[in-house]
């Protein structure tokens, strides 16, 4: 395979108004209508949920990169396409970069009318490296953006503060998280953060969807959301994180795994994200406390 230099910027632009034709859809079907199917990505109800608009929405954002996909050579890889391909080589190891897409993240608090879904889109390199991270709130139509390199927006504005003066260690968690099997290890640990940290405890915020989650780190001076590693496939897919990677990366927060290291976006074996559990923070003095007891409970393979 070639590699090019890709028009970053206008691959950007590309991706934003497929994410704003997408999410305008989203907001403006009727859900009480909605008829709900459950693929087998997961143990949680959330991570199985899926409706029409999750693939209808998939399908306005396929639609408007395909031509600039079939001019720079990207392959697409969306959340609901993706179910359908097992036993054959995904594009997104065939080609130099791919679009990774999740077109309705959080489909479980959109279908119960609350916030806390977006719209993903990501441009990855075939190293995992994220090079473009796009999301688009339909309920309060915000669209956050990033190119590596090139900082991070909210807008047109500039993310470099958080928005919020919490007193307290905000963390963001999937409510899987309560249920994990380390779940009072984890808890103690962010606690005695919290306490290192000089804050006022520890608020869990559940709820959002993966991609919510990780952009509300941002909105706080000490944040995170933690995905604890486990054994069985879920734990989220790339499409879940590509996007937000680079926006919390590019904005001066931080994303890895629990072991302090990239998030693997582009593995040849799976798209699950369980094997190392996920972790993003508002700063890395947060990242760097966590990680180092992390490890404890869940040494690096």
């Amino acid at each position: 395979m070639n590699r090019v230099a890709l028009p970053l910027q206008q691959l950007c632009d590309a991706a934003m108004q497929a994410a704003l034709e997408a999410g305008r859809f989203v907001q403006s079907t009727d859900r009480k209508a909605l008829q709900r199917h459950f693929k087998n990505a997961g143990s949680s109800e959330a991570s199985r949920i899926v409706t029409e608009v999750d693939v209808r929405s998939e399908a306005i954002i396929r639609e408007c990169l395909q031509a600039i996909s079939e001019q720079w050579g990207i392959a697409f890889v969306g959340e609901e396409s993706s179910q359908d391909l097992s036993g054959t080589i995904p594009d997104r190891l065939l080609e130099s970069y791919y679009w990774c897409v999740d077109p309705l993240d959080g489909t479980l608090p959109y279908v119960e009318g609350r916030p806390g879904y977006a719209v993903s889109i990501a441009l990855v390199d075939q190293s995992g490296e994220p090079l473009i991270g796009v999301v688009y709130d339909p309920l309060d139509a915000t669209l956050m953006h990033a190119i590596k390199g090139q900082g991070a927006y909210r807008g047109q504005a500039l993310i470099n503060q958080a928005t919020s003066l919490s007193p307290a260690l905000m963390v963001y968690a999937d409510t899987s998280f309560r249920t994990h099997e380390n779940y009072a290890d984890a808890l103690n640990i962010l606690n005695a953060c919290a306490q290192d940290s000089g804050l006022d405890g520890v608020e869990l915020v559940y709820g959002s969807g993966a991609v919510k989650n990780a952009c509300q780190v941002l909105e706080h001076p000490a944040a995170c959301y933690l995905k604890l590693p486990k054994p069985e496939n879920g734990g989220g897919s790339i499409w879940d994180f590509a996007a937000t990677a680079c926006i919390v990366d590019e904005a001066g927060g931080w994303a890895s795994n629990i072991h302090g290291k990239p998030l693997e976006l582009n593995r040849k074996g799976s798209t699950f994200m369980n094997h190392q559990g996920v972790l993003y923070a508002s700063n890395e003095r947060v990242a760097r406390y966590l990680i180092a007891k992390l490890q404890v409970v869940f040494p690096a393979s």
